[in-house]
Order: structure tokens, then C-alpha cells, then sequence
């Protein structure tokens, strides 16, 4: 709305001093918004920043607990014990650092080692690795006296042999491994935090965290790492260096620091960080370590600002509209006029919206038709890739029923009844045979709601491998498949199940073309409340770029033209639909392998694909 200037209906001092008086309020008014506003600002950035801070800290925090029984349940390897017992045993200490070696790989730790009670490593799973930790003595470290006191060591710390940081977790070695025995030795293991170091500058802020003493030793900021809060005092300062805890870094602070106000400070080191920081911390874990978080409040200031400039222009156009009101009167019909029009436009803009849900609503609804035309479509597809094997399956029996068809009337003529009872029976299994095949298809290949209901496993895998025969065959492959328990169920859609099968056997066959003996495993139970269905193949596995995109749609590393890349989006679809979980990756023991987990059936099953087909 455009504001008329003033008329000149005052003596040019007045207006002057008029003009002059409503802007000094403006501007007093639009400082006090700024101040009131950024003040709500600033709470809701440090209500923001605490709730970041406590969502890493509990991630720290899980992710220190996750290995926290680990030295605990080595400590109670015969192995151990044996080598504690000889130490000098070169075959038990063999045997030791393979089963530390084996601990180390699965576990996913830095390393695992065994120490003597005085402090000599035995046995370690880096033993055949530059930076070896057999036979250096860590006695001097405190996880190695609280777990040979009989505690559970917590140590963070930069490695003397190494010069890599860890996290080490300690554990006594009990006489017989029983809980009370004499302590033997000390089994130690150190985990890489370098994880977590990562989350540190995620989302815009900067994250550090601290030991008891103060010092900084992991950090989104380089430079802070072993830097300190504050200067330490010598008696601190002897304490680390006798534990070697941060090596040899001089452990100098950070830049000072000058508190504002509440949860704010100013930091000046030089960096990007010369200005006024919003600080939140908090404690982290059992060893008094404090993680603190500093975020930068410069949005704040910026909407602060905003709501400033709002502020005067509002108080200046309500100033401007009552100096309209008094000395222009006659233009109150304009205002008048420009209101409607405002309310004409609240009123287009409220119908805009209300057609744009509508559409939003009709989106959603085509959407959730897609998807089903989608499954429907991926097994059409299924059924057309096969198409080929499946005419050669139908062929063979109808040729024979011609055969035997043709036998059965020259038998007839000759009176052969007997030969023509044989030749009838066979018939009929050919009959029967064929019958299963296109009941078969036709329940795989129906479109139809999805109908959650107890599914019989084995039969589900029995369908599925069915339709897959032909490929099969012509990959000549193997299909291993471990005995189901009876009467295993899931709660799902039969037909959909089967699609799902269909499509993860369908990808572990097509990673084993070309190869000399193909072979295929599926194995099936039940763990607590539920039912896990596993597959995995022989081939070559899944690369690490692959395995980032796996189940997005349309991402195929078939040659074109043999897939369209929506199989296992699909698949996955379907199964979280039932309010299950699949899970892939690489097995083991080489190869690609897909795991189905579905909620167990408490009914009693109804056989998957004992369902009405369209005929």
C-alpha cells in the first residue's frame, strides 16, 4: 500500500520537527524489538544446541557401552588361561594371538591383547603387524592397574607404541574363570573413536570433548585436539605424563574465552571463531569426561534483526496511517477499498489452498495405486524374463500327452486294454503336472489387495522355487535348502511373499552365470518372535559402491535391457509393508546373502499360494 507524503498543512519548522520526532521513535522501537527478540532467539538456539549436544552425547555414550562386556567375556577363553599358566609355551602363545586375531576381526575393535600381571603383553592380535604389542609393558597404565585390582579398566588415550588414539577397556583374568578367583592377568581391548569423532561437525556446529582434567581430546576443530579448557595445574599436568595418556603434546589451553551471558561466550583464537559463540556442554560416561558444543548465533542476530527492521516499519506505517486519518480524511474510502481487495486475496488464497490439498489428497491416492501396479508390474516382468523357460516346461508334457493320446487309440483298436490303462495313468500325471505349473503362475501372477495373514514358509519357498525351475535348469545350479521347521508361518500376503522370493532368487542366480557350479543356499527359522528367511549366493559379492545404492529404485548393475533396477525396491516395499525388515550384504563366507525377517504367524498357516485365482 502506498502511504501519501505529508501536506504541507504545518509551518515547515513543526514538520520538520514532527518528521524528525517519529523517526528518533522508530528507531527506539525497532532497538527494543531487536533486544526483546533476540533474547527469545538466543533460548530457542540454546534449547536447540542442548538438545543436538544430548543427542551426541547419548550416541558417545552407546557407542562406549557398546563393547563394554567384550574384555569381560575374553577373559573366559581356556586359551587365556593356558598361556597365563606357560607363558613361555610358543604354542600356546600361538594359539592365543590367532583367537585374539579372531576376536579383533569380528568384533570390529582396533586391537585385543593379554597382559601378565606385571604389565608384560603376552599375546596380542597385532602380533604379526609392525607396532606389535607383545612384550611391551603397559603396567605404567591406570585400565591396567583398576583391572588387575579386579575392576573394569576405562582409559582413553594416545597408544605409546602406535601414536594412534583409543579408547582401552581392561578386564581381570580370574583362576578357572570363576567370579571371586585369583586375578591371573589383564585382557585389553581398544577401540577406535574415530567414528565419533566424525559426528563432531555434523549439522553446522562444533563439538569437542573433554576428559576430567580438561583435556580436549577429540574435536571438529584439528587444532583443539590435546589442547585444554584451561591452563592445568602441575600436579595434573605430572599425573598425565606419568600415565602418557596424550603422549608428548605440550597440553597448551585454547584461546581465552569471555563470558557475555547466559550459555554465551566470546572465543578468541584467531580463527574462524572471533565472535560470540552460544555454549552448551554436558557430561559424557562414567569418567567424568564433558562434551561442549558452540554453536554460531549469528542466525539468531540475523532474525533478531529482521524482527527489529519489522518492528519500525510497522510503528512507522501505523504512525503514517493515523497521520493520514487526521489530515486526510477523505481517504479513508481508499483504505476501505484496499482492505476488500486484502480480504478478496485472503479469500482466492484460502480457495488456492484448498484446491492444492484436494490435489495433494487425489496425488497421495494415485501414488499408492502406482505402487501397486508397480508390484503387479515386477511380477508380470518376472513371468516375462522367464517366459521362455516356462514355454519349454509347458511344451514337454503337452507333447507327451500327444504322444500318449495318439498310443492310447491304436491301443484301443488292438483291444491292449492293459497297456491302455497304463498309457491312461500317465496321462493323467501329465494332467496333473501341467494343472500345478499354471496354478502356479496364475497365483503368482494375480493382482489383488495385499491380505496379511498367516503364510506356511516352506511352502511360500516351494512356490517360488517352482517358478524359477526353468532358470535354474538352464544355469544348471544348485539349490541348497536347509530343512524348514514344521509348521513355520509369517504374517504376510502369500502372493506378495512369493513375488519377494522370486525376485532375491532371481538376483542370486543371475550373479552366478557363467559360473562352473552355481550354488544357491536358503535356509529358514524362527529366533524369539521372528521368522528369518536367509538366501545367499556364490558369486562374487556386493562392492562397497553397490551396497550404498542397493535398495534404491531404478539403480541396476545388470547390462541394460536386463533389468530395470526396481526388484529389490519392490521387494523392499512389500516387506515393510508387513512391518518387517530386509537386510543385505556380503557373507562371511564369500558371496551376496539377503535376509527376510517377518513377525511370526501365531494362527495356523494357510500354504502360500492356496488362494482364488482369476481364471
Amino acid at each position: 500500500m502506498r502511504i501519501p507524503s505529508l501536506p504541507p498543512l504545518l509551518p515547515p519548522p513543526r514538520r520538520l520537527l514532527l518528521v524528525g520526532g517519529l523517526a528518533l521513535a522508530c528507531l527506539l522501537f525497532a532497538a527494543l524489538a531487536y533486544q526483546l527478540a533476540l533474547a527469545a532467539f538466543l533460548d530457542g538456539e540454546r534449547e536447540a544446541a542442548s538438545r543436538r549436544l544430548a543427542f551426541y552425547a547419548l550416541s558417545l555414550e552407546g557407542a562406549l557401552a557398546r563393547h563394554e562386556a567384550l574384555p569381560g567375556l575374553l577373559a573366559l577363553e581356556p586359551r587365556l588361561h593356558q598361556l597365563l599358566d606357560h607363558p613361555q609355551d610358543a604354542a600356546a602363545v600361538a594359539a592365543c594371538n590367532a583367537y585374539l586375531q579372531r576376536a579383533q576381526a569380528g568384533a570390529g575393535i582396533s586391537v585385543a591383547y593379554l597382559i601378565d600381571l606385571q604389565g608384560h603383553t603376552l599375546a596380542a592380535s597385532n602380533w604379526n603387524q609392525p607396532g606389535s604389542f607383545v612384550g611391551h609393558n603397559y603396567g605404567f597404565r591406570p585400565y591396567f592397574r583398576e583391572a588387575a585390582a579386579g575392576g573394569l579398566g576405562r582409559f582413553y588415550a594416545v597408544g605409546v607404541t602406535t601414536g594412534e588414539p583409543g579408547y582401552f577397556l581392561a578386564a581381570p583374568v580370574r583362576e578357572g574363570g570363576r567370579e571371586g578367583g585369583a586375578v591371573r592377568g589383564v585382557i585389553t581391548i581398544k577401540v577406535n573413536l574415530a567414528a565419533s569423532e566424525a559426528e563432531l561437525s555434523g549439522g553446522g556446529d562444533s563439538i569437542l570433548l573433554a576428559d576430567a582434567a580438561g583435556v580436549v581430546f577429540l574435536a571438529a576443530e584439528p587444532a583443539w585436539r590435546y589442547r585444554t579448557l584451561a591452563p592445568l595445574p602441575p600436579a595434573t599436568r605430572a599425573a598425565l605424563a606419568a600415565t602418557r595418556q596424550y603422549g608428548d603434546s605440550p597440553l597448551q589451553p585454547l584461546a581465552p574465552s569471555h563470558p557475555l551471558h547466559d550459555g554465551t561466550v566470546r572465543l578468541d583464537d584467531g580463527s574462524r571463531f572471533t565472535r560470540e559463540l552460544i555454549m552448551q556442554s554436558r557430561p559424557v560416561g562414567s569418567l567424568g569426561w564433558r562434551a561442549v558444543l558452540l554453536a554460531d548465533p549469528a542466525d539468531a542476530h540475523r532474525s533478531a534483526l529482521g524482527v527489529g527492521f519489522a518492528a519500525a516499519f510497522a510503528l512507522a506505517f501505523v504512525l503514517a496511517v493515523l497521520a493520514h486519518q487526521r489530515l486526510h480524511r477523505t481517504r479513508r474510502e481508499e483504505l476501505r477499498r484496499a482492505q476488500a481487495e486484502l480480504e478478496q486475496a485472503i479469500a482466492e488464497r484460502t480457495a488456492d489452498l484448498t484446491d492444492k490439498v484436494a490435489a495433494l489428497r487425489r496425488t497421495q491416492a494415485i501414488l499408492s495405486q502406482t505402487r501397486d501396479t508397480a508390484v503387479q508390474a515386477g511380477k508380470l516382468a518376472v513371468l516375462g524374463q522367464m517366459s521362455a523357460g516356462m514355454s519349454h516346461e509347458l511344451n514337454q508334457p503337452l507333447a507327451a500327452l500327444q504322444t500318449f493320446s495318439d498310443n492310447a487309440a491304436a491301443l484301443l483298436e488292438l483291444g491292449r486294454l492293459d497297456e491302455l490303462r497304463d498309457n491312461l495313468v500317465m496321462i493323467r500325471q501329465l494332467t496333473a503336472r501341467l494343472g500345478r505349473i499354471v496354478a502356479q503362475l496364475k497365483s503368482f501372477a494375480r493382482k489383488g489387495p495385499a491380505e496379511k495373514r498367516a503364510v506356511d514358509v516352506a511352502s511360500a519357498i516351494d512356490n517360488a522355487l517352482l517358478i524359477l525351475e526353468p532358470r535354474r535348469r538352464e544355469l544348471r545350479a544348485t539349490v541348497e535348502l536347509a530343512p524348514v521347521p514344521a509348521g513355520l508361518a509369517v504374517q504376510a500376503d502369500a502372493t506378495r511373499l512369493e513375488q519377494v522370493l522370486v525376485n532375491l532368487l532371481r538376483n542370486g542366480l543371475d550373479a552366478m552365470q557363467g559360473q562352473p557350479s552355481p550354488r544357491l543356499h536358503l535356509a529358514a527359522g524362527q529366533r524369539g518372535d521372528e521368522v528369518r528367511i536367509t538366501l545367499r549366493d556364490e558369486g562374487t559379492g556386493l562392492p562397497e559402491e553397490v551396497r550404498s545404492h542397493l535398495f534404491e529404485p531404478f539403480y541396476t548393475t545388470k547390462p541394460a535391457g536386463e533389468g530395470l533396477g526396481l526388484g529389490l525396491a519392490i521387494s523392499l516395499t512389500i516387506i515393510e509393508g508387513f512391518g518387517g525388515r530386509l537386510e543385505g550384504g556380503n557373507a562371511p563366507q564369500g558371496g551376496a546373502e539377503f535376509t527376510i525377517i517377518l513377525d511370526a504367524a501365531t494362527a495356523t498357516a494357510t500354504p502360500a499360494g492356496d488362494h482364488p485365482c482369476p481364471t
